[in-house]
């Protein structure tokens, strides 16, 4: 069980916030949730239901945003049954891929709106709905050294968490991060469509070269679907152009001529043009071997 007296609120019980909050509850034995639709689960494993945001933010001290980016957390804020007219000190784990400059600016804000009530940690993470699940998840967190140590503290029932600068830090370490992904599930789904096309056994390739130098954990976890072409969802590859913007706005902040990032976000573009947005990004495999040669 944990040793902060903390009580940790999660919204957000998608993909990724179910089995987080698994994870919290499991390690905490307690959790307030909110969520549009009922959590059964959750609830018959011992959590707290919320009615409102703005009861969610009354009843936690600490509260985790599992949602898809800014603007559907900033719809929760405002109103009478927002987060905002929740009362007490409230710190917001952010864990959605945002802009950093976005993370600031919504800090920003809400520590004026709320006489500094309410604070922020962004703290997104990386290892897909596996590493969720398994609660192996690396968690990359930005914020002031204090709010930092606490969602630290509380977060490693679900993973890894490091704490890497202050607020922004970790968008900007999910945008490098996303940047070696997307590259990486590119090259292993064109490499397999050579390789296929070769004639070469996609199953003896894979396994072989996963012990040298072209091994990942993005190749284990996607050697199967990669060899068999099976692209059912887990990771949708639409969430990639979100991703490499913001990428791109750390490159032109930093006045960074990048390389790989215009390739890459042209890539992803085409992509879920195609219509193939919605599969999982092992569909890289797909989209390669469906580009006409000829007008490329």
């Amino acid at each position: 069980m944990s040793s902060s007296p903390a009580t940790v609120g999660v919204i957000g019980l998608g993909a990724m916030g179910h089995p987080m909050a698994e994870h919290l509850l499991a390690a905490r034995g307690a959790l307030v949730i909110h969520a549009r639709r009922p959590q059964p689960q959750l609830m018959a494993a011992g959590a707290s239901w919320a009615d409102t945001p703005r009861e969610l933010a009354s009843q936690v001290d600490v509260l985790l945003a599992m949602l898809p980016d800014l603007p559907q957390l900033e719809e929760l804020l405002d109103g009478e049954d927002g987060l905002l007219a929740g009362t007490g000190d409230l710190l917001i784990l952010i864990g959605s891929t945002s802009s950093a400059p976005g993370i600031r600016a919504l800090a920003d804000r809400l520590h004026t709106q709320s006489d500094g009530r309410v604070r922020v940690v962004d703290c997104p993470v990386s290892g897909g709905e596996d590493g969720a699940q398994a609660g192996t998840l690396s968690i990359m967190l930005g914020g002031a050294e204090e709010d930092a140590e606490r969602a630290a503290e509380i977060l490693t029932a679900c993973g890894r968490p490091v704490h890497l600068g202050p607020l922004g830090a970790g968008q900007v370490a999910k945008a490098c991060n996303q940047l070696v992904v997307s590259a990486t599930i590119l090259a292993l789904g064109e490499a397999t469509v050579l390789a296929e096309r070769s004639g070469l056994d996609l199953d003896a390739m894979w396994t072989l070269l996963s012990g040298g130098y072209a091994g990942s954990r993005l190749l284990d976890s996607r050697r199967e679907k990669l060899v068999t072409g099976d692209d059912s969802p887990s990771g949708m590859a639409k969430y990639m152009l979100k991703d490499l913007r913001f990428a791109a706005d750390i490159a032109e902040a930093t006045e960074t001529s990048a390389v790989l990032l215009p390739t890459l976000r042209h890539a992803f573009d085409e992509l879920v043009a195609a219509g193939l947005g919605d599969r999982d990004i092992a569909v890289t495999r797909r989209f390669v071997a469906s580009r006409d040669t000829e007008t490329h």
